[in-house]
């Protein structure tokens, strides 16, 4: 089948200014780099977005500026957050509306919500969406998600649902992507972890937050020509510094937006709270990080 996702989808972080505002240029900035840097396509409002930080009216200005920033160069997509279906809906049509091809459904933090409940509000808002569909599925950082066997049904009863973004070990999408039967594109993400195995595994992709995507972007191309030795000398490379970001979303957003901040220049990272406080010894080995990846070319 034709996937609507393959390859390295480099996700946006929020970055915010000393007001506390979401940082227009910085916002920029990073989508210059996902489209210099190779990235097959390029996604905004996941975890490491921020997305349960921002209003409303900041998750729509983060599309909008996306698409227009993007200008049709690489496609987009876009994490959907909301607590009811309507909600969801409605910021399905807001990214449709704006270029997105892809619609990924994350599962409302509803405290006690059952399978059946998650698949039948994953269903009302695939009915209404005029777009690919893909849910997020983390359970281990959202609290919240579906077995393999209950995303194949999905799958089977909702035809415009093609793409599946998981955050699991490579063993774990193995098994989805066996029994969802080739009907999905199954991404994976957590920052890159395991991304040979991931290849190997069967996924489409990977959709991991831009701190060293363009390595990643080189690491996808080497398994695709079946230079696995190139792949593997890759992922050695920059395997410490995903290790170091990938202890928890509060981690990530703390310290991997900092080496994202260090390679692009910036000497100032400014946090919206509720957020991990940065420490001088984290700071110390972003440093590290940053100086061993280099400077982004954009």
């Amino acid at each position: 089948m034709q996937h609507a996702i393959s390859g390295i989808w480099p996700i946006l972080y929020a970055f915010f200014d000393h007001q506390n505002r979401l940082d227009r240029a910085l916002m920029r900035r990073q989508t210059e780099i996902c489209v210099a840097g190779g990235g097959a396509g390029m996604a905004v409002l996941g975890l490491a977005t921020e997305v349960a930080k921002l209003s409303p009216a900041e998750r729509r200005q983060v599309v909008e500026w996306a698409a227009e920033d993007l200008a049709g160069r690489i496609p987009l997509a876009v994490t959907i957050f909301g607590t009811t279906p309507e909600e969801q809906i409605e910021a399905v049509s807001h990214a449709a509306a704006h270029g997105a091809v892809v619609a990924i459904l994350q599962p409302p933090r509803t405290p006690g919500m059952t399978e059946a409940e998650l698949q039948s509000f994953f269903g009302k808002v695939m009915e209404r969406s005029p777009i690919t569909m893909a849910i997020q599925n983390a359970p281990e950082y959202i609290g919240i998600g579906l077995t393999p066997p209950a995303i194949a049904e999905l799958a089977r009863r909702h035809a415009n649902f093609r793409v599946l973004k998981g955050e699991g070990p490579a063993v774990l999408i193995r098994r989805v992507v066996k029994e969802t039967g080739g009907q999905l594109a199954v991404l994976n993400g957590r920052g890159g972890l395991e991304l040979p195995d991931n290849f190997r595994a069967g996924c489409a992709g990977l959709i991991p937050a831009p701190d060293c995507f363009e390595a990643q972007v080189a690491l996808w191309a080497a398994m695709a020509r079946g230079d696995e030795a190139e792949a593997e000398r890759i992922y050695r490379d920059i395997l410490p510094a995903i290790v170091f970001v990938m202890q928890s979303i509060d981690h990530l957003v703390c310290y991997g937006k900092r080496l994202v901040a260090a390679r692009m220049g910036l000497p100032m990272v400014y946090d919206r709270q509720p957020a991990l406080a940065v420490t001088p010894f984290g700071e110390a080995a972003i440093a590290r990080f940053a100086d061993r990846l280099g400077p982004y070319a954009a």
